[in-house]
């Protein structure tokens, strides 16, 4: 009898292992957050040309957007700790401040119980237009 339930036992978890309950992703707590630690240049003043801004920090994925006052722009992807935008002379004909923050978009989780990422949006940093 003993075998027999040695065998069972033996089959059960070969089965839950199998299908991958053990290898379930949880949250440890962990994030990516983006976070933006500098504007370069910080400011400018109305009227002025075209320029390119570049958002330094940390944790941008590949696919990050740079959000001009909540509304995402062409961004690229320098490394994980810097992106720039093309900052068309429209956007700063009027002196007043932008907030500027930085989303890493949503990732799919893979496979059996994968849990994926949702979008995440940095802290806001201020550019001021004179």
């Amino acid at each position: 009898m003993k075998t027999v339930y040695t065998i069972l036992l033996g089959t059960f978890l070969a089965f839950t292992l199998a299908c991958g309950y053990g290898s379930k992703n949880y949250n440890t707590g962990t994030s990516n957050m983006p976070a933006i630690a500098q504007l370069n240049p910080s400011s400018t003043t109305h009227g002025d040309a075209a320029f390119t801004l570049t958002v330094n920090g940390s944790n941008f994925a590949t696919k990050a957007v740079v959000n001009w006052n909540q509304t995402a722009q062409t961004t690229t992807y320098v490394t994980n700790g810097q992106v720039t935008i093309a900052v068309p002379a429209a956007a700063i004909a009027s002196a007043g401040s932008v907030q500027i923050t930085v989303t890493n978009p949503a990732t799919s989780g893979g496979g059996y119980g994968g849990g994926g990422t949702p979008a995440q949006t940095s802290n806001s940093m201020t550019f001021t237009i004179n």
